[in-house]
């Protein structure tokens, strides 16, 4: 049977993650520096690629997580070849700490995040999280909870103007929610190309090598429904929670959203850039020993060539960290952070 629509999950799910290819996996494996005995989150599975590098690179321990259904099924396989080292969990990365703890590892030697929407999601056009194919309008990685279809019908023009600007960086955030108003009142917005082709007549069509313009409205109802930003920084916090001293953080993002929370976040933990207001008096706790060890200031980037063969990789930055012995704290102020969570444009 050919891997459909209506293909079995498994047969479409093990396909898709065949055509992944992980970003600047070489850097990654430096970064984390994997050594025999060592275990490691790898909090975004997706085709397990990074937990493959990891496990090949040394006699390791992988506890993988990932929230897509399809992800869990394809990895399946890697889960067989790679026993007893590997255990693939049904889960959120921003609960990562507790997950690890409930598989019996309570602190590990390291954690890889790679932010954002896969491969393998965006070439599943009944994913919804694409619009270079019609597909339903979902967007959903753990296919729970509301759809983007769902938020589109019962949001408030500027709820959805809101989700647009803060979380798609869409300046004509208003004129696009204000043509969803007018399309909804008499036809529901529910597939992919409806919503790309309403946002390309707001906007008019792109120029020569521009981006669709329907790009940033899906990166943010994408976001949106997944709460992306929200699970970074959950995510972040709870790898400095159960990391070793001398634990490896490597995060790598695809755009500037996320990558200015990591770099605001391992900022604050490091001592270098507090989030407080110069104007504000400095805080009791200015003088606390650092808990993060900047190991790249600037982000490293792809290769000329790994872009050549993966377009997709284009926009990648990679940071790393290195923790300390300091205790574990919780994160500075989100808004200071960059973090923007679905409820907190949900209430107007």
């Amino acid at each position: 049977m050919m891997a459909g629509r209506g293909a079995p999950l498994g047969e479409r799910a093990t396909k898709a993650a065949a055509r992944h290819i992980p970003v600047m996996l070489d850097e990654v494996v430096a970064a984390l520096a994997p050594r025999d005995g060592e275990t490691f989150i790898d909090g975004t599975f997706g085709a397990g690629g990074y937990t493959s590098a990891i496990l090949d690179a040394a006699d390791t321990r992988v506890i993988a997580i990932d929230r897509d259904p399809h992800a869990l099924v394809a990895g399946a396989t890697l889960v067989e070849a790679y026993a007893p080292r590997l255990k693939l969990i049904d889960g959120a990365f921003g609960d990562l700490d507790q997950i690890a703890a409930d598989a019996g590892t309570a602190t590990v030697d390291g954690v890889v995040l790679d932010i954002g929407v896969s491969s393998m999601q965006i070439d599943e056009a009944d994913r919804g999280f694409s619009f270079m194919a019609d597909g339903p309008l979902d967007m959903r990685m753990s296919q729970s909870g509301p759809s983007a279809a769902d938020v589109l019908r019962d949001a408030s023009e500027e709820v959805i103007a809101d989700i647009l600007y803060h979380l798609g960086e869409e300046r004509r955030s208003r004129a696009i929610a204000r043509a969803i108003g007018r399309v909804r009142a008499d036809t529901p917005i529910t597939t992919t190309r409806q919503l790309a082709g309403l946002v390309q007549r707001t906007l008019g069509r792109a120029k020569g090598d521009d981006k669709h313009p329907a790009t940033r409205t899906f990166q943010a109802l994408r976001i949106y429904v997944n709460d992306e930003l929200g699970q970074l920084i959950d995510a972040l916090a709870a790898a400095e929670r159960c990391l070793k001293p001398d634990g490896r953080l490597v995060v790598v993002t695809f755009h500037s959203l996320e990558d200015r929370i990591v770099k605001r976040f391992l900022a604050d933990a490091s001592g270098r850039a507090p989030t407080r207001s110069r104007h504000l008096p400095p805080s009791a706790d200015a003088d606390v020993a650092p808990r993060f060890r900047i190991v790249n200031q600037r982000p490293l980037t792809p290769s000329v060539q790994e872009i050549a063969a993966n377009p997709r990789a284009r926009s990648a930055r990679l940071r790393a960290a290195e923790r300390t012995t300091a205790q574990a704290a919780p994160p500075s102020d989100e808004a200071a952070l960059g973090v923007v969570r679905p409820e907190n444009l949900a209430r107007r």
